[in-house]
């Protein structure tokens, strides 16, 4: 009986210490959960901030081999009749590297940068004019100070009482490689206008109007006002000319060129996509009849294009329709001179078409990897803005004639950051190329061959 007694009071007393220990260990647990939640909130304060605080750096880097070759079976340039002659280049190398910045500080607020670099093997710095300033040197030598901004803007995004969103941005926009040129780029997203009528840098400011809760879906506007051209003869503080920094005299050749822009989605439900864009040229240049010379006021300029895009053929046929992307466009120029001038050598309104087919399909070889094909025609007088097009023959979307067009995009040993492409580009041209989009150049009845086989590797991260 007494050991049963005295097992019971040990019995008990162990229960109550283990209840004791139990107790305070679960209470250190649960300091200790109350102590980690406090940390970890703490350090997401800290993330956020720094995702906030910082600028996001990504690369884009690529390195490219063309062979270029051009047939003048019909041509004369400054008086040089080219015609029978050839002129090539088997071997052209050439690097380009865009550093991209991205920040926000605040939720509605976003900058985006892009610093550019883009020069050939063993050429020279600024272009070919000094053959002793070495472009691969000019890091190295305390001459050079030259640095390129590609893009900087900022977007500021909210929506209005009714709920109808927009965004406001200033600054030099992205506005190469848009709608549709961004399939023969290999580049998954495109910018923002239509690369038909635009595909060059500018500096202007731009508002948004989300419309697809009102209109169809993904509908929405843009309007974006800009200058191309900074009145010739402005001084600096620093020139003798007289003071008169940053001012300009009246004259042909002394007023800015300005456009005016009004482009956007008519209808986008992801699979079908249809775009718009017109874009009005004030001051546009071409050539003063009474002087014979370049005139920065010679007359008005418009330029418009409706963009189609359809992303996977029929719903859910099989895999190589729906990876399959079927693209078309029809855009139009149209030059008015004013009194005194002439625009593409006319002194009357002259008005010029241009047609843009092509479709990407699987390559049925690699993950992701796409085939494409193009087709592009412009008639006499068509002049497009683009003459900032990734080619080294100039814009292709730009030809006076026919261009023709295959491509391959892929994954380089299966990685998504290490891309390639072999690209080979014919065009026939019919008039005088249109490499400047310049008002003040005739197009003349020519004919020449160009071509242009082009491989590259790409880096991005």
């Amino acid at each position: 009986m007494k050991i049963i007694k005295l097992s019971t009071i040990a019995f008990l007393a162990v229960s109550t210490l283990y209840g004791n220990v139990t107790q305070d260990l679960q209470k250190e647990v649960n300091t200790l959960k109350t102590t980690l939640s406090e940390m970890q909130e703490q350090i997401d304060k800290v993330q956020e901030h720094d995702a906030k605080d910082n600028i996001k750096f990504t690369v884009d880097f690529r390195s490219e081999y063309n062979y270029i070759n051009y047939d003048y079976d019909n041509y004369s340039v400054k008086g040089v009749d080219l015609s029978g002659k050839s002129a090539s280049n088997d071997s052209l190398l050439a690097t380009r590297l865009f550093l991209n910045m991205k920040s926000s500080p605040m939720d509605k607020l976003t900058f985006s940068g892009q610093l550019a670099a883009y020069g050939v093997w063993g050429g020279h710095a600024y272009g070919f004019e000094d053959a002793s300033l070495k472009g691969w040197s000019s890091s190295s030598k305390a001459s050079d100070t030259l640095f390129r901004i590609r893009q900087a803007y900022f977007v500021y995004s909210d929506a209005f009482s009714n709920g109808l969103p927009y965004s406001f941005s200033v600054g030099r926009r992205q506005s190469t490689d848009g709608f549709l040129a961004n399939h023969r780029e290999g580049n998954k997203n495109a910018g923002s206008p239509l690369a038909h009528i635009t595909n060059m840098e500018a500096d202007a400011a731009m508002f948004k109007l989300d419309l697809s809760k009102y209109l169809t879906s993904g509908a929405s506007i843009k309007t974006v006002l800009g200058r191309a051209h900074t009145g010739k003869g402005v001084e600096t503080l620093y020139d003798n000319g007289g003071y008169r920094p940053y001012a300009l005299e009246d004259g042909d050749v002394n007023e800015n060129v300005d456009f005016l822009i009004f482009l956007g989605n008519l209808y986008d439900n992801g699979q079908y996509k249809v775009m718009f864009e017109h874009a009005t040229v004030f001051n546009t240049k071409g050539q003063n009849l009474l002087t014979g010379d370049k005139s920065a006021d010679a007359g008005t300029a418009y330029l418009d294009a409706l963009s189609f895009q359809m992303t996977g053929v029929g719903d859910m046929i099989n895999d190589f329709l729906d990876e399959t992307t079927l693209f078309a466009s029809l855009a139009m120029t149209q030059y008015n001179p004013d009194s005194g001038h002439q625009l593409l050598g006319s002194t009357d309104s002259e008005t010029g078409y241009s047609v843009w087919l092509g479709f990407t399909i699987p390559d049925m070889m690699t993950q992701k990897g796409k085939f494409g094909f193009e087709y592009n025609h412009g008639s006499e007088y068509w002049t497009p803005m683009t003459w900032a097009e990734d080619s080294v023959m100039g814009s292709k979307v730009a030809v006076r004639g026919d261009a023709y067009e295959a491509y391959w995009n892929f994954n380089m040993f299966g990685l998504k950051n290490l891309t390639g492409q072999i690209r080979y580009t014919y065009e026939q041209h019919d008039y005088t190329p249109n490499i400047r989009c310049s008002g003040w150049v005739k197009p003349e009845k020519v004919d020449i061959k160009a071509e242009n086989l082009r491989a590259f590797v790409r880096y991005q991260f």
